[in-house]
């Protein structure tokens, strides 16, 4: 369908539909009892194994609570069309778009801006609509997260059915599923190496299940970002998932293996960590892709503030909150002007010399920068040069600030001491030991988390699937043009991977 021959050899095998509770009217069909094949699609994604799954059967289902019956919940069924148009809607809102910020608004019906709605009301109403709001019945998008719950449910039950065994191969990165529920059909992508990279992790495939399954509803963010994006966060705020052009799926996925390989030899990589890639098709419209990644900022309890640094200035001003809001925003680097990271001088390691020179500190609060900003800095090298050689660029350093509660403060409390042994990392011969050796907090999520004497900074490296080619070497024409003598993202990747390491050692201490 691309242009792009498939690869790999064509199989296609049958799943059972699991079932831990019971039928979802809207999910699996009780009809068929037969599976339907389909030929090896022109993905151009790295995907040739292809297995297309109809899940039949009274006891078929979509898990616990599921959210059966979505489109019913709504009043009407919608025309394929409908479905395929408003699936998955981009955050901010255009001229004929309205986006449900809340369950209550969800009942509201789209109506024209034109002739009514000026330009200065449409940014106060998006501004309105900028948070995290929680996808209930009456959201619009309900029917479409109930469908990515029950479909992600089977398709995580594919893989602890079928966990992959022996050592990885190529079949593995170019593997796809397809499951076909009454009205929709959800597709895994390079299921085998994603089922691989969470275990990895130390994820568990029973907590992906159940996070991101029907046992809550989905949150939906709306964000100040340009992109034509959708983002939901998983019930927990554990997982984050995003919608993804089909060019940007091509992107990812062949530079998938070399993603694996770079954690496997780095494991305390600021990359986000990629969980999954899906498509999925509503009725008879268009397909449409998303990413699963863990969420940056989890736990998110306490977090104070939120940044998207890019390391330049053009669009780079959010509108701050006013104080007291409980609006969730992020925002960028100019709202960064004047702040830093402070890292003090904490230990590395736990090491008689660290802990004497820590208490002979007072726990590094006065003692001038230590270990910590030095890994940050060289492990900052290793990621962007990693994504210089992947040609991409645009992608964003996430960052978020916690203050640290009294007990928390201080060598040895709540911190363990792991090595890339326990990530199952490979040591470089070229890289120090150290660079894979750091004390985690005893917290989820520690491998985006380091703490400074006060503070507890999340930070992670996110979208990583932008390449320099002839439409951003154009962008980047038209924009040197535009903004003389100013900074903008769309630059040749060796330039922006060196300022966005020139930026974290400016604002580091």
């Amino acid at each position: 369908m691309w242009g792009v021959p498939p690869v790999g050899t064509l199989t296609n095998a049958r799943r059972p539909c699991p079932s831990p509770g019971p039928r979802s009217e809207g999910c699996c069909s009780p009809r068929g009892g037969t599976r339907r094949r389909s030929p090896a699609p022109r993905l151009g994604l790295g995907a040739a194994v292809t297995g297309t799954t109809r899940l039949v059967g009274p006891e078929a289902g979509a898990g616990p609570s599921s959210c059966s019956g979505a489109a019913r919940q709504l009043g009407t069924r919608p025309e394929p069309g409908e479905a395929a148009a408003g699936a998955m809607a981009a955050p901010s809102p255009g001229p004929h778009e309205v986006l449900t910020p809340s369950p209550e608004a969800g009942h509201r019906a789209a109506t024209s801006s034109s002739g009514r709605r000026g330009l200065l009301w449409r940014l106060r109403d998006k501004q309105s609509r900028l948070g995290l709001f929680e996808i209930g019945p009456g959201h619009e998008l309900h029917q479409l997260t109930c469908m990515m719950q029950a479909g992600l449910w089977a398709a995580t039950q594919v893989s602890m059915d079928h966990p992959p065994t022996g050592l990885p191969t190529e079949e593995d990165f170019s593997e796809v599923l397809t499951q076909v529920h009454e009205d929709f059909e959800l597709g895994t992508l390079a299921g085998p190496a994603f089922a691989r990279l969470r275990r990895s992790l130390g994820l568990a495939e029973e907590d992906y299940q159940a996070a991101l399954g029907p046992g809550g509803p989905y949150l939906q963010f709306l964000s100040t970002s340009k992109s034509k994006a959708s983002f939901f966060l998983s019930h927990d705020q554990r997982f984050f998932l995003k919608t993804l052009r089909r060019r940007e799926v091509r992107a990812l996925l062949a530079h998938l293996p070399r993603y694996v390989q770079h954690l496997q030899r780095h494991p305390h990589s600021l990359l986000a960590r990629l969980l999954g890639v899906h498509s999925l098709r509503v009725a008879r419209g268009k397909k449409k892709y998303f990413i699963i990644m863990q969420s940056v900022f989890y736990p998110t309890g306490r977090i104070s503030e939120r940044y998207d640094i890019k390391g330049c200035e053009v669009s780079r001003w959010v509108e701050p909150a006013p104080e007291g809001s409980p609006l969730v925003l992020v925002l960028k680097d100019l709202n960064f002007q004047g702040k830093i990271i402070n890292l003090g001088q904490m230990c590395m390691e736990p090491s008689e010399t660290c802990l004497a020179h820590n208490e002979h500190s007072g726990g590094g609060t006065d003692a001038p920068a230590g270990p910590q900003r030095s890994w940050l800095l060289r492990q900052m090298e290793l990621d962007t040069a990693f994504l210089r050689e992947l040609n991409v660029l645009d992608y964003s350093l996430l960052m978020a600030f916690q203050r640290l509660h009294e007990d928390e403060q201080g060598p040895g409390s709540s911190l363990i001491f792991r090595t890339t042994r326990s990530m199952r990392g490979v040591q470089s011969l070229e890289e120090p030991e150290a660079q894979n050796r750091r004390l985690l907090p005893d917290t989820p999520n520690a491998l985006h988390i380091l703490d400074g004497p006060e503070q507890r900074y999340f930070l992670g490296l996110v979208d990583l699937t932008t390449v320099y080619g002839l439409r951003k070497r154009l962008e980047h024409l038209w924009k040197t043009l535009r903004y003389p003598g100013r900074t903008f993202s769309t630059v040749s990747p060796t330039r922006y991977a060196r300022r966005l390491c020139q930026w974290v050692e400016a604002h580091t201490e």
